[in-house]
């Protein structure tokens, strides 16, 4: 790949507004809570956010409601320096929003409302061409429709981009074919590496068992996060495990996301995997000493120090 071409990432945008309470409340009980924080989150826009700090030439295609929450989030990423124009403010619809109670233990509940997210259609992928002619990597993940992440899979396919595909949050039924048969890289956490192989992840045995059978679903390269045990992947038909640093982990909110768009920016500019999850691995591991989403991504200062 040559470096400095575009990343483009395709997703989600949502605002997350959470109240700390002493408890969770029950079913028909008010509670009294306590700090309230708004947070700017979704994947997608985590991911883009992540490339751009991490040095990486972003594009945003996206959808978000026509309200205040939805010209705050614009705002924000253009303010970031990710090229906004085809992220969309949709009449008579809300930006996606979740709303997140969390007890004194750090326990949570979250409800999430799709929203604008839900909106986004394959027409937006294919206003979006453009874009796609001076792209390296397609980003996605599942919390836009499915027949929207596969045009914009084919779209970079017609442009030689690599299509890289964070398959969270894990849906109820198995990803189409037509989808998977499109990825070049998929990054599931031990749980979606296990909902996507039937083989559920706990060593370095049964991760190679995982890799190998969603391999067979059609992805070339699979790489499974596992938390402070690194992450696996497969080279030369051996497992490799890339550690990462040990942390005082504080929140894990957008370390996956911080991961992905890492891992994108490393491979834009050339690293082979195996220096690519390193990198993301670092990343990742700094943004979970720090509470929030967008807050807790690093720059890309912080990864060469």
């Amino acid at each position: 790949m040559k470096e400095k071409k575009r990343i483009i990432v395709v997703g989600s945008c949502n605002t997350d507004m959470v109240i700390r309470v002493d408890h969770l409340p029950l079913p028909g009980e008010t509670i009294i809570g306590h700090d309230f924080i708004t947070n700017q989150g979704g994947k997608g826009a985590n991911q883009a956010v992540a490339v751009k700090r991490l040095g990486g030439d972003t594009a945003f295609i996206a959808r978000l409601g026509n309200d205040d929450f939805g010209a705050k989030s614009l705002r924000l990423l253009t303010e970031e320096g990710i090229d906004t124009s085809c992220v969309k403010l949709t009449e008579g619809v809300s930006t996606g929003v979740a709303l997140i109670p969390v007890d004194d233990s750090g326990e949570n509940s979250i409800i999430v409302a799709s929203g604008a997210n839900a909106m986004l259609s394959p027409a937006d992928i294919e206003e979006a061409e453009a874009l796609f002619e001076d792209a390296a990597i397609l980003l996605m993940q599942l919390e836009t429709p499915i027949p929207t992440l596969i045009s914009a899979a084919k779209q970079a396919k017609r442009h030689d981009a690599t299509v890289v595909l964070n398959p969270a949050p894990y849906p109820k039924e198995a990803l189409p074919d037509e989808l998977l048969q499109l990825v070049d890289i998929i990054t599931p956490n031990e749980t979606e590496a296990t909902g996507m192989s039937g083989i559920k992840v706990t060593d370095e045995e049964t991760a190679i068992s995982a890799i190998n059978e969603i391999k067979k679903q059609g992805v070339e390269k699979v790489i499974i996060t596992a938390g402070a045990a690194g992450a696996y992947t497969e080279i030369d038909g051996k497992l490799i495990r890339i550690p990462t640093r040990k942390t005082n982990v504080v929140d894990t909110t957008a370390a996956g996301d911080t991961f992905c768009g890492a891992l994108c920016v490393a491979l834009s500019r050339g690293a082979d995997i195996a220096d690519a999850i390193a990198f993301a691995n670092k990343a990742a591991s700094i943004s979970v000493t720090r509470i929030g989403a967008w807050m807790s991504i690093p720059y890309e200062k912080e990864i060469k120090d």
